[in-house]
């Protein structure tokens, strides 16, 4: 074990895990007794979990909205792209002194435009859905690591290899402050086996989606494991969460509920995402925070855990709650906005994948959507009953003023490049 030097000492270490779609459901910290995840669970009892985070529905937005700490509203220009030029909290970390690494999952540049993970800030990489690589991203994956395709061992396993090279990234850096961002391949369909799975030859897609689940809480531990061994677990801030729900082909219990996955819908169960925060010693142990909190908030509040100059990041809408973290009020959100326009340049566009461009506020209840459709998110999760407009409702009616007013106070539509032409 190496002592840390005082300069690095007073700079935390910052993991950041982000799981490919899978909701709040799926986990045992949240009361799941479907799937097993004891290295989370542990995370959130010695932590802060967080009962409404909420993503937007796909991964390319929610992606898009947590590195750059604003609304897609402002910068989102279509799936697979990330927005050039906008500046990533990666890239403030780099700044102030960190080592910085991503594995996982990129699917931030294509042939319509996009960014390398050094425009991001990212010293290495090991990476899959990126250029120069193929399909394949569980068994024998396809991953370019720092500009080369891997040439990996027959039956490799994907997420080992990722897990595998932020490990060693730790190792490197383990004598100053580094930021690992972790977007993690797991659990995204098809659904194959994992090398832990009892059935080894299983074609059954909720029995290896609870087993990737559980992987996902192996690889958390292993990750865990090597800052204990090294002596840095004290010195470093762990954040889990999901960039979006559920695949909708998996239906998962939940407290007595049977929750049919919401990937790509715009309600709850399509944005309902697990948040965990752990720092032994500095978050508050076993909190639970009711709190609203949306992908914009995630790079402030890295940023003030971290004790950093704050990033000033144009049109920003993002609020810091680690006050909350560590057992202040903080900052609360009355409402939290999303914007949902997937993919801007499909030929078609639907109620899901290729969704139409829709805009809505939600406070802990009520849901407000840009064309005045109010839900009770509570009472009606999947919005099949919108509530009328009624003056001599005096609740519903300020519900319906204060979500407007969120709503009015972002611009009327997205900027995005690859608008499909009327």
């Amino acid at each position: 074990m190496t002592a840390l030097p005082l300069w690095a000492a007073d700079k935390p270490n910052v993991i950041m895990i982000l799981c490919d779609d899978v909701g709040f459901e799926c986990f045992s910290a949240y009361g799941s007794h479907e799937y097993a995840t004891p290295r989370l669970d542990a995370l959130a009892a010695g932590g802060v979990r967080f009962e409404n985070c909420h993503s937007t529905p796909l991964c390319t937005p929610s992606r898009v909205n947590l590195m750059t700490g604003k609304s897609n509203v402002y910068n989102y220009n279509d799936f697979g792209v990330y927005p050039k030029g906008e500046p990533t909290f990666a890239n403030h970390f780099k700044q102030h002194g960190y080592a910085t690494a991503v594995a996982g999952k990129w699917q931030l540049l294509t042939k319509k435009g996009g960014i390398t993970p050094q425009d991001a800030g990212f010293d290495s990489y090991c990476l899959w859905n990126f250029p120069g690589g193929g399909s394949k991203r569980y068994w024998n994956p396809s991953l370019v690591q720092n500009g080369k395709l891997l040439d990996l061992p027959a039956e490799s396993y994907g997420p080992d290899i990722t897990t595998n090279f932020l490990i060693d990234f730790i190792k490197r850096n383990q004598d100053g402050p580094f930021l690992a961002y972790f977007p993690m391949i797991l659990p995204h369909n098809p659904f194959p086996v994992t090398p832990d799975s009892k059935v080894p030859k299983s074609t059954d897609s909720k029995s290896n989606f609870i087993d990737m689940v559980q992987y996902i809480d192996k690889n958390v531990g292993r990750l865990e494991d090597t800052l204990k061994e090294l002596g840095l677990r004290e010195n470093t801030l762990i954040i889990f969460t999901g960039d979006n729900g559920t695949n909708s082909v998996l239906t998962s219990e939940l407290n007595g509920q049977q929750i049919r996955g919401g990937k790509g819908y715009t309600h709850d169960y399509g944005t309902h995402v697990p948040l965990i925060v752990n720092w032994p010693g500095k978050a508050s142990g076993g909190q639970v925070v009711d709190d609203l909190v949306c992908f914009s908030d995630l790079f402030p509040t890295m940023v003030q855990a971290a004790g950093l100059p704050a990033k000033t990041i144009e049109d920003g809408d993002g609020w810091s709650f680690w006050p909350q973290c560590i057992g202040q009020r903080g900052k609360q959100r009355e409402a939290i906005y999303c914007y949902y326009f997937p993919r801007p340049s499909a030929k078609k566009y639907n109620d899901k994948y290729s969704h139409y461009e829709v805009r809505f506020a939600r406070d802990k209840r009520y849901k407000l959507y840009d064309n005045g459709q109010l839900y009770d998110t509570v009472n009606d999760v999947l919005e099949k009953q919108p509530i009328g407009s009624d003056p001599a409702n005096a609740t519903i009616h300020s519900v319906r003023q204060k979500l407007q007013a969120v709503i009015d106070s972002y611009p009327a539509a997205g900027q995005n490049a690859n608008r499909r032409k009327p």
